[in-house]
């Protein structure tokens, strides 16, 4: 029996207990952020799974019909695409949460991916139904929470691995943190990874009401300012920000970064090797308190990027580095109070 599944982009409208329609709707009427529906199409492989509402993952078969919205990607590991590509009703799922568009361009290392049939959009009263109809709403007001801001040199870096270890030091430490991801391609297990680490709120650029970031930039500084609204006015101790992707790509990184203003205490550059560092540092002009991810992997690994950059780096993947990663934020946040309990309890 076929089934209808809900991506996770779904995850902030109602469609679960309000009923609502699907036809097909002219092709000058579509719009990123459109909530469209989907018959699945074609031999299914290892990326025929769809992330639900939960962050489970589903498999899905041909026949089976899939809840997503339109919007666009442009990783450089993985695949490239929009909805604006989809020609004669063929798309692809370009993310598992049910990023609906066609893809241009896949990395030949990825199975064939996700296919389906546009079957039509969602609709209520015979109106779209679409992402921004359920984005978080909040006065605008400025936020003051210090943050720890992780980027990258490109997806796949190690930006989530550190900031689910940000999130639970300093939970661990009684500090309330939330968990907050501003850029990159929907979908909602990165985040939630944050909240399994101690997070007490978690939020990303979906409660925004964006299918992606891969958005004009006006358009996404007006979608995240109330998002960043919001946190400020939920007694934060400290803000964990992930940027995906890396700044210099289409994603919005940079205009994030500019978003949090003042408010970041310490920034981890998370790196794919070494030499990307540099490369960061010199395109961005960025300069990091610490790097992290794959680029610290080995002491010869570590021994480079010093040696490039002069930048301290923790691998932070190996869990006798935990507790110098620990120190690091106690001594970089100036948690004074933390240090002292540290001292008195070792």
């Amino acid at each position: 029996m076929n089934k209808l599944v809900l991506g996770s982009l779904a995850r902030i409208a109602d469609f679960e207990s309000n009923p609502f329609d699907v036809a097909p709707v002219p092709r000058s009427e579509w719009e990123t952020g459109d909530y469209v529906q989907g018959e699945v199409v074609g031999e299914p492989t290892q990326l025929y799974t769809i992330e639900c509402e939960t962050g489970e993952m589903i498999s899905v078969d041909p026949g089976d019909r899939v809840i997503g919205a339109f919007g666009h990607r442009a990783a450089t590991l993985e695949g490239v695409g929009s909805w604006m590509e989809i020609d004669g009703g063929k798309m692809n799922a370009m993310t598992s949460a049910g990023l609906f568009g066609r893809f241009t361009s896949v990395s030949k290392l990825l199975p064939r991916p996700l296919s389906l049939e546009y079957s039509g959009h969602v609709l209520r009263g015979g109106r779209k139904v679409r992402m921004r109809d359920f984005a978080l709403e909040a006065p605008l007001r400025e936020l003051d929470v210090p943050t720890i801001l992780m980027v990258g040199t490109s997806m796949s870096a190690g930006k989530t691995m550190v900031g689910k270890f940000a999130c639970q030091i300093l939970s661990d430490l009684g500090y309330r943190v939330v968990g907050t991801k501003l850029t990159g391609a929907g979908r909602y297990r990165d985040i939630l990874s944050f909240r399994d680490h101690g997070a007490a709120e978690i939020y990303d650029f979906v409660d925004s009401g964006l299918p992606s970031t891969v958005v004009p930039e006006d358009e996404f500084r007006r979608a995240i300012r109330p998002l960043l609204s919001h946190i400020a006015s939920r007694n934060a101790d400290f803000m964990v920000v992930e940027a995906g992707a890396s700044p210099l790509e289409p994603y919005n990184g940079a205009a994030a970064i500019d978003e949090l203003g003042a408010n970041v205490r310490c920034c981890i550059l998370c790196a794919t090797d070494p030499y990307a560092v540099v490369g960061v540092q010199k395109a961005y002009g960025l300069r990091p308190d610490l790097v992290a991810g794959p680029a610290t992997n080995t002491t010869a690994a570590l021994d480079l990027v010093e040696k490039l950059t002069g930048l301290p780096g923790i691998n932070i993947i190996d869990p006798d580095q935990l507790p110098v990663f620990r120190d690091f934020l106690i001594h970089i946040l100036h948690l004074a109070n933390a240090a002292q309990t540290a001292t008195d309890s070792g």
